[in-house]
């Protein structure tokens, strides 16, 4: 496998999965393991990844299912390095990648088609007040430069097939303002998880879940997760979806 200067290979090990980074464009953080592990994955079917960054999410979840999984991933660098990974794991029966807007996704995927979509979306409104990194790889992962909030749930909902499943990661903060949008496209949330850095600390990731055309009632928030204990080494919940079962 061809690695590109400042490029290298780590390793989810929960997953036994390979995947290529790099600092210098982008590299997986919790918030894609989280995802990956946060909604039910269909044994069968179409999923989508959309937001796809290097492929973190998909290559992730691939190993639970039979389904198709299809990657939306606007940057061109990125795209590629996600290629390159699904390649390293050789799952390209199973994986394809699209290098588009997620905004023109319906042009290689069909409306109502899709069984589950996740999304690991720029959680920055890309307002003149906000600073932005002035790495533009990384200013366009993190901001919404090329795709709003509501974009990514619009087209999500276009995707999906009625009774089909959306999942998200994002911040807490715009829980409120994304509750609202998942509702005005006809994605009724169902589930919610909020995760804490530490004990006694305010959560800093929010992991969501909604069904388009769903029935509004039977929201549940689930239990919180804790990512760090009092010793600033991983909980044994975060331990075991980073490493496995020990």
């Amino acid at each position: 496998m061809t690695l590109q200067p400042g490029e290298r290979i780590d390793q989810l090990y929960a997953q036994n999965v390979q995947i290529i980074q790099s600092p210098e464009v982008f590299s997986f953080s919790l918030d894609a393991v989280l995802l990956a592990n946060f909604p039910r994955i269909p044994k069968r079917g179409k999923i989508v990844d959309l937001c796809a960054g290097n492929g973190a999410v998909g290559l992730f979840i691939a190993g639970k299912t039979q389904g198709a999984i299809e990657m939306i991933e606007l940057q061109e660098r990125l795209a590629d390095m996600a290629q390159r990974s699904v390649a390293l794991n050789h799952l390209e029966d199973q994986i394809t990648v699209h290098q588009l807007n997620l905004k023109d996704s319906l042009q290689v995927i069909p409306s109502d088609s899709v069984d589950l979509l996740l999304c690991n979306p720029p959680y920055f409104k890309d307002l003149p007040t906000n600073s932005k990194n002035p790495n533009p790889h990384l200013a366009i992962a993190r901001h919404e430069i090329h795709a709003s909030l509501e974009d990514v749930v619009k087209v999500s909902s276009q995707l999906l097939k009625m009774n089909g499943r959306f999942a998200m990661v994002h911040r807490p903060e715009r829980f409120l303002e994304i509750l609202q949008v998942m509702q005005d496209y006809r994605i009724a949330p169902k589930r919610a998880q909020f995760v804490y850095p530490k004990a006694g600390k305010d959560a800093n990731i929010l992991l969501i879940e909604g069904i388009k055309d769903g029935k509004t009632d039977g929201f549940k928030v689930a239990p919180p997760l804790i990512t760090y204990g009092s010793d600033g080494t991983y909980t044994p919940a975060i331990k075991e979806l980073l490493y496995g079962r020990q």
